[in-house]
């Protein structure tokens, strides 16, 4: 029996995305772990993996299609022995737009009939099995919340259910809990509609320029941050001259290893460090209660086309400043493309946003929630400043503000905590004891 091809979810948030790219052709053989096809969220692009073997009989959803409906029909894969002609009725599949328009239907267009609905177990949780699956578990009378899967994260696939037997299930108590509805999708602030912005500029030359995916999700995360996180604000002055001395030493001996450490390494691992000296603060908000963190997972931000990132690097306290640098440009490199994985720029407790180096001296973040602060870097210039011995120098200054959420960390917390980041930076040397 043909098996359709399903959209995949491939974050916890996901409810569209953009097949960007085909990876097959109609007529292909797969099998399973194969790569089919490349999808788009509104953070990164993934490889699709085929769960099941077969050759590719249609393809539904065309490449560049955008807005196409999670756990919707992109394909049909035909199993061994089936041909087109096994095709019968075409599922209806469902991008909102395509950058390439999908051929025209023709009434003899067919394909596979829909497959049974999504099981859910008692308990309320989704259970994951193929469409072929769930069609045999459907004709033989079976509960798919009983069989254990051998798939991918524990999906049920078709040899799972072939040797299984049907067994009588108790119906669920009337007053068993309901399963819990799906997270709502991101909604963009409020304010002026559309017509009326429109309206107002209706005599103006003026470009109109859609919203992307990733683009409707910073708006609405951040205003909802901005919103509903009560910031305080924490400023500092951090003399540099030691930290960049100290750092053409370290770059002379690390040039035969190709490193070159960057002054962003060295605020990465002070800000590590100080989460582990200050331990209360390397905390987050959970709603009805605050997770404080024993490991310092650091999150940079990191500016792309259209958007940004912010990728994690964990356990960052314990990793040399060579391995922080060699990972973060990993990351960053990885970021622009649109290549990172969920896990890698999810989670962290704290964050850094470094715009020093495009000229800003100094500005104010928004905490990327759950995290409990961020740390806003401004660029190293040179000041006239007074030194310990009352008399008058020049040195490099380098001004940063900590943003921190009032619910998780008080003001005399997070004074503690950005005095061991300027501390940590101002002696760079103790930072490698």
């Amino acid at each position: 029996m043909p098996i359709e091809i399903l959209m995949p979810a491939l974050s916890p948030t996901m409810e569209e995305g953009t097949l960007a790219k085909w990876l097959v052709q109609e007529g292909d053989e797969v099998s399973s772990g194969d790569l089919l096809a490349e999808i788009e969220t509104d953070k990164a692009t993934m490889e699709f993996e085929a769960v099941e073997d077969g050759v590719i009989g249609k393809i539904l959803v065309p490449a560049g299609a955008e807005g196409v409906a999670v756990n919707s029909p992109i394909a049909i894969l035909l199993e061994d022995g089936e041909s087109a002609d096994d095709i019968q009725a075409t599922p209806t599949a469902a991008p909102a737009t395509a950058t390439e328009s999908a051929p025209e239907a023709t009434p003899n267009a067919v394909s596979a009939a829909p497959a049974p609905a999504a099981p859910v177990a008692a308990d309320g949780d989704r259970i994951f099995a193929s469409p072929l699956a769930r069609r045999i578990a459907a004709n033989k009378g079976l509960d798919l919340a009983t069989i254990q899967g051998s798939g991918p994260r524990g999906r049920i696939v078709k040899a799972d259910v072939e040797g299984a037997t049907a067994s009588p299930t108790a119906k669920p108590a009337a007053s068993a809990s309901k399963p819990s509805a799906p997270p709502p999708a991101a909604k963009l602030p409020a304010g002026p509609d559309a017509d009326t912005v429109l309206k107002m500029y209706a005599d103006r030359d003026f470009e109109e320029v859609a919203l992307d995916g990733m683009r409707k999700t910073i708006a609405a995360r951040l205003t909802e941050a901005k919103q509903s996180i009560p910031h305080f604000y924490l400023r500092r002055d951090i003399k540099l001259d030691a930290l960049l001395a100290f750092r053409s030493q370290l770059n002379k001996q690390l040039e035969k290893r190709g490193a070159k450490l960057s002054v962003n390494d060295f605020i990465i691992k002070a800000c590590a460090l100080a989460l582990q000296e200050v331990p209360e603060s390397n905390a987050v908000w959970a709603n009805d209660r605050i997770l404080k963190l024993s490991p310092s997972d650091v999150a940079v931000a990191v500016a792309i086309e259209g958007g940004l990132f912010t990728p994690v690097l964990k356990d960052a306290d314990m990793k040399s400043l060579s391995a922080l640098s060699a990972e973060m440009k990993d990351l960053a490199t990885r970021a622009r493309d649109r290549k990172l994985a969920p896990h890698e720029y999810q989670g962290g407790s704290f964050a850094i946003s470094n715009l020093g180096m495009f000229g800003i001296d100094n500005f104010d973040a928004v905490i990327n929630p759950p995290h409990g602060a961020i740390l806003a870097v401004g660029a190293g210039t040179k000041k006239p400043v007074v030194n310990a011995e009352g008399e008058l120098e020049v040195a490099t200054v380098m001004s940063v503000t900590l943003s921190v959420d009032h619910r998780v960390i008080d003001g005399a917390l997070g004074a503690q905590l950005l005095n061991s980041i300027v501390a940590n930076l101002e002696n760079p040397m103790a930072m490698l004891a």
